[in-house]
């Protein structure tokens, strides 16, 4: 079961190079979710000594004030033989054999994250030792509780500190090792004070009581260690640390470790409890605990990572992918990116997306009204026809009929439809810049770089444009080209209809009187298509015919011309235009946030560590 302490020892290393260190992150992070022991305790309370009796090594900065300024994650590897060493993990490379220069390195690493201030920071400082004298355990160090601000410090660094404390412990995976001094109190002590409020019912806190030897004569803490003065879960573990006389004289802590078991066995007071006492059963009592608890808590650690590594892809795949580095990268990249716009626009087109319908509307309700309200009966009342067929005798009337009437009547009874033609490649042209809006908000990846979003956006619309007015132009000629030239079958049935009964022979004089003129206007009072045509109903009828043509030809101009020239040319313009510039000028158009770029690049390295996690930690799980 060893292997599982190693585990979250390695794990841990690599929460705090990806600065997923327990502070607050937009997801959960791994850290929150692995068992530690935080050691917590007042200044002066003995929580360095303790540690270093852990560990048999005299390593941890001493001195008046707070020392620990940074919270420190103690690996002890246990190994069979060799020298001992220790390693940082900001320095993976080097190995320490002398612990007195571990101890400066701690100093030094925390004034280069605090810039040699006496202010506090929650970036860890991880160190690992590798020694016979151990057993395999980690824990974490964090700055003694004070009451009061010393100078060079801040106000608020009291309070600073309480909350770094609090939340270390007030995690559920947490737990406190709470060191508090024999002859102080035990009401007073700051560590059980603290780790009360996060568990109130001792279910996480192991009682750690320091100088016990140093008690005024005649009391003892047998009350405290037998848990009837302060009642928790875990059996309370007195220590016996080394006094400052000892430290000044570098007496050796294995010589220590000694003199701390023969004071519990030889103390009357303390012998029924000695076989539980001392920093050594301290140190194994918590490697077994810190065993069971990573083994406890595997399945809800695969649980998380496993959450946690879909959550962590799906923001990636918001973000979208990297920026290239290289002018070729950066052009297919853009090109990927307008072409996945491009498939979006032509499904809004083909029905595939909501949007294209709106073009059918036009052509099956806008246009067709339109012409409705055109109005040629009124075009061809009676005055104007009049006129217009007068105008077009000269000074000499027609002898058989008024074709050149008849001509002036239809081309200025065509060339209303003009309007409705174009205002129904307007109306076109106007979804189909909808549409391309539509299409850029629906396409992620241009969300991810700004310039580019603006210059599809304005290539796009360009092309709309040029396309509008060749289309404009097309339709307008299919106007023009039935006004050029009148369809002659249809008018080469008016002498049929005088052989049918038709009177040919009115005079020049009477040709223009109300009766002839009537029948060139064609009232609305004209029977139904099974009667004959007359004069007057064939003008209207004509162009009627004409409107209905075009009501065909027009939406299939319109079509041709702006529909599947969009769908088909939309962007080759700005293609064309892209294959010009260069890697610089590419990486103007993917002008991504910097935050973005370092979000997703953070994101990257999590994944990374959670993927290793899952694999590290399923392994684990398959040999239990």
């Amino acid at each position: 079961m060893e292997n599982l302490i190693a585990l979250v020892n390695r794990l841990q290393r690599a929460c705090t190079a990806l600065g997923d260190h327990g502070e607050e992150s937009a997801l959960p992070t791994l850290w929150d979710a692995l068992p530690s022991i935080a050691v917590v305790g007042g200044q002066s309370s003995g929580k360095s000594s303790v540690l270093e009796s852990i560990v048999g090594k005299d390593f941890l900065p001493r001195g008046s004030g707070i020392v620990t300024r940074r919270p420190l994650v103690l690996q002890l590897h246990r190994i069979d033989e060799g020298r001992e060493y220790a390693e940082f993990g900001h320095l993976p490379r080097k190995r320490f054999t002398d612990f007195a220069a571990v101890r400066k390195e701690i100093s030094d690493e925390t004034d280069r994250e605090t810039g040699r201030s006496k202010q506090i920071s929650a970036v860890p400082i991880y160190l690992s030792i590798y020694s016979p004298n151990v057993v395999n355990l980690t824990l974490i160090d964090l700055p003694g509780l004070t009451k009061v601000a010393i100078e060079g410090q801040s106000e608020n660094i009291v309070m600073d500190i309480e909350n770094m404390v609090r939340a270390y412990i007030e995690k559920p995976n947490c737990i406190i090792l709470a060191v508090s001094p024999a002859n102080q109190d035990l009401a007073t002590s700051d560590a059980i004070k603290i780790s009360r409020e996060v568990d109130p019912k001792g279910e996480r806190t192991f009682g750690v009581l320091t100088k016990i030897d140093l008690m005024d004569k005649g009391t003892d803490a047998v009350d405290i260690l037998e848990g009837k003065a302060y009642k928790l879960q875990f059996p309370w573990i007195g220590v016996v640390n080394r006094s400052q006389a000892d430290i000044n004289k570098n007496v050796d802590m294995i010589a220590a470790r000694r003199r701390e078991r023969e004071y519990f066995a030889q103390t009357p007071e303390y012998k029924h409890l000695a076989h539980r006492m001392g920093s050594e059963h301290l140190g194994k009592v918590l490697s077994k605990h810190l065993e069971a608890v990573i083994k406890s808590r595997i399945p809800g650690l695969q649980s998380l990572i496993n959450k946690t590594i879909i959550e962590l892809e799906s923001e990636l795949s918001r973000l979208g992918k990297p920026i290239a580095t290289d002018a070729g990268g950066k052009l297919y990249m853009i090109m990927e990116i307008c072409r996945i716009f491009d498939g979006i626009f032509k499904e809004h087109l083909d029905g595939v997306r909501p949007g294209g319908d709106k073009i059918y509307n036009v052509f099956d309700n806008q246009l067709p009204a339109a012409l409705k309200r055109l109005q040629f009966d009124k075009h061809l009342a009676m005055e104007n026809v009049r006129k217009l067929i007068t105008e077009a005798d000269g000074y000499q009337p027609h002898l058989i009929a008024p074709e050149q009437g008849y001509r002036r009547l239809i081309e200025t009874a065509l060339i209303t439809i003009k309007g409705p033609a174009e205002a129904a490649v307007d109306a076109v042209h106007g979804i189909l810049k909808e549409l391309v809006h539509k299409s850029i908000n629906e396409t992620v990846e241009l969300k991810q770089y700004p310039s580019l979003r603006v210059e599809v956006g304005n290539a796009a619309v360009e092309s709309l444009d040029r396309m509008k007015e060749e289309s404009k132009k097309a339709t307008l000629q299919l106007v023009e080209m039935e006004n050029s030239y009148l369809t002659v079958d249809f008018f080469r049935k008016l002498p049929q209809d005088v052989e049918k009964g038709g009177n040919p022979t009115h005079s020049i004089f009477d040709r223009y009187n109300d009766s002839y003129l009537r029948r060139i206007e064609f009232s609305l009072n004209l029977p139904d298509r099974s009667r004959t045509f007359c004069t007057g109903s064939t003008v209207l009828s004509y162009v009627n015919m004409v409107c209905g043509s075009l009501r065909n030809s027009i939406p299939k101009s319109i079509v041709y011309c702006q529909v599947r020239e969009a769908k088909r040319s939309l962007l080759d313009h700005f293609f064309a235009e892209l294959g010009k510039k260069e890697g610089r000028q590419l990486g103007t158009l993917l002008d991504e946030d910097p935050a973005i770029m370092q979000r997703r690049l953070s994101l990257a390295k999590r994944l990374e560590l959670y993927r290793s996690a899952q694999s590290e930690i399923d392994s684990v799980a398959w040999a239990k």
